[in-house]
């Protein structure tokens, strides 16, 4: 029973702990340190329940830190040409239809001149490039005058993004660099590409800066006008060391995680590398099976902070 009283007792004063540092918080009070906290400390199965820790191992796993963009896709400029006739005429035969991929020479349309003669001489128009038919503005017996343009034919085998990089942004990007692209069509799908051009100027609204990035579309998924996601890779690691972002506190100038052994926490100060959305590499203070906090950490913090004893100080009206 002693044992029993003795373990009921001491998570009673862990619960008083608890509440009174909430009430604390609550009040916009601060605490009065007596020293510096002590560099480990433990805590018994029912501290660790109620503070509801969770743990993690330190482990290597491939790491980018990227500079997301968002961006446009689009046609090449030199990937596409308009299609119209030099004389005036009807449209005597069509060959070609909207979404027809078409070879460069191949005919696409025969146009009957209004010039007399007998019969009146025709022109058949071939297509002047490789591509896809995305536009088609002619009917079968349609009048036709010079300089109208027919159809519209692009390349979509290659595409181009434009994306916009914020002004802070700029110094990161460089031509050359690896781009991993998301769009809403394909949520599960990584499309690649690399940065091309940094245009050269400033829109003073936005203070963006557009980026191009090329990337090739062989299968014909990506449509010119989709929006996109670009995520610039900046830094990356093939073997990084990493945590969890949550396992880490940053105050004071210092990044430092709680490093358990058994049931003995300690405060280890790390030094960090790149990081991306969950994970950030570790470049000194752990090592690969160490096993961190990355649940409850922050009010394992607050008892490690106040050596378990908040003390309230009244606020000081100068």
């Amino acid at each position: 029973m002693t044992l029993q009283n003795n373990l009921m007792r001491n998570t009673l004063v862990f619960l008083s702990f608890l509440f009174t540092i909430s009430l604390v918080f609550a009040h916009g009070e601060r605490f009065e340190i007596s020293g510096p906290p002590q560099n480990s400390f433990s805590l018994n199965p029912e501290q660790t329940k109620l503070i509801d820790l969770k743990t993690t191992q330190v482990f290597t796993k491939p790491l980018e830190e990227t500079l997301g963009l968002n961006g446009e896709i689009q046609l090449l400029p030199n990937a596409q040409a308009d299609v119209s006739v030099r004389i005036s005429g009807n449209v005597t035969q069509l060959y070609a239809n909207l979404g027809d991929k078409v070879k460069v020479g191949q005919p696409l349309l025969k146009v009957q001149s209004l010039l007399i003669g007998d019969p009146p001489p025709s022109v058949v128009m071939n297509s002047p490039m490789s591509g896809v038919i995305d536009a088609r503005n002619v009917n079968l017996g349609q009048a036709v005058a010079p300089n109208t343009v027919l159809f519209h034919i692009s390349d979509r085998s290659k595409l181009i993004v434009i994306a916009k990089a914020y002004e802070e942004d700029l110094g990161k990007v460089k031509v050359g660099q690896e781009a991993r692209l998301h769009v809403l069509s394909y949520p599960q799908q990584i499309f690649k590409g690399k940065v091309s051009l940094i245009e050269p100027n400033l829109d003073p609204l936005t203070r963006t800066v557009n980026v191009q990035i090329l990337l090739d579309n062989p299968k014909d998924l990506l449509k010119p006008g989709m929006f996109t996601r670009a995520n610039l890779v900046l830094q990356e690691n093939k073997d990084a060391l990493v945590i969890p972002n949550s396992a880490i506190i940053e105050a004071n100038n210092e990044k430092f995680v709680f490093r358990k052994q058994g049931n003995v926490y300690q405060h280890v100060v790390v030094k960090t590398g790149i990081s991306d959305d969950n994970y950030t590499e570790i470049l000194s203070g752990l090592a690969a099976g160490d096993e961190v906090v990355n649940q409850g950490n922050r009010q394992l913090y607050t008892y490690w902070l106040t050596g378990g004893k908040p003390q309230p100080v009244e606020e000081r009206s100068d």
